[in-house]
């Protein structure tokens, strides 16, 4: 019985591989002139103002929000007539943390949200012949998250929070969330051709994916970890990250 079921495991993965190597032939006529758009990739983004949300205010999150979220949105609808023309693709570039959120959560927000829009759009557009995947990279070393933005994003919130939200979290809270920060930048993936692979092989394959996992981390940590109870998870971030000076 084991035999028959490893060999269909090894058939179906050689199926997905021989799949998955199929590409859409005549790429070179998917352009903007009669036919359309053939791809859009939207990977625009921020990650700050980024910190504790009792540290933040509405106008932090909007920031976030039009960026990465309402931002991708207005360029889709705006290029959206262009690509169903073509029947083309529309690629998003996610993350790791709109899978699992946890501390710093404005940016998984965004993410989540990110997610949300993506879903709903392929369904939509799976009528006609269009294909929207998601690339949910985990961590990799790029402007978006330097050492030197995320430290000063969260010295600001600290400095501007109340005096009583200070004393609820102590400032030994502070100094450990800037150095856990500034060592899991520091365990970033400097290779981004895993990301761009990915967008790749969505805007280039017969049968691209739906979900893309760009990097180690996301396909080891994040991803088991969305499909873990969620107690399990919460456990996880309780116990490893930093507590405030009162908790309990």
């Amino acid at each position: 019985m084991w035999l028959y079921l490893v060999a269909l495991v090894g058939l179906w993965t050689l199926l997905r591989l021989i799949r998955e190597r199929q590409v859409v032939s005549h790429l070179q006529d998917k352009h903007v002139f009669i036919t359309g758009l053939w791809g859009l990739v939207n990977n625009a983004g921020i990650s700050v103002p980024l910190g504790p949300i009792e540290w933040m205010n509405k106008e932090d999150f909007a920031k976030i929000l039009d960026v990465n979220l309402l931002g991708m949105i207005e360029v889709t609808l705006s290029m959206l007539p262009l690509v169903r023309k073509a029947r083309g693709r529309v690629v998003n570039v996610s993350s790791a943390v709109g899978r699992v959120s946890f501390s710093g959560c404005s940016y998984s927000i965004s993410k989540y949200g990110v997610e949300a829009f993506s879903d709903s759009l392929r369904r939509e557009l799976s009528y006609f012949g269009v294909k929207v995947a998601i690339i949910e990279p985990g961590a990799f070393k790029t402007a978006l998250n330097s050492n030197g933005r995320l430290s000063s994003s969260i010295k600001m919130l600290w400095d501007r929070a109340s005096s009583e939200v200070k004393e609820i979290y102590g400032e030994e809270f502070m100094l450990y969330y800037l150095r856990t920060l500034t060592s899991l930048v520091e365990t970033c993936s400097e290779d981004l051709t895993l990301v761009t692979d990915c967008m790749e092989h969505a805007l280039t394959s017969c049968h691209p994916r739906t979900r893309y996992s760009a990097g180690w981390d996301a396909k080891l940590l994040y991803l088991p970890m969305s499909y873990l109870p969620t107690f399990l998870s919460d456990a996880f971030f309780y116990w490893s990250l930093a507590k405030p000076a009162q908790a309990l």
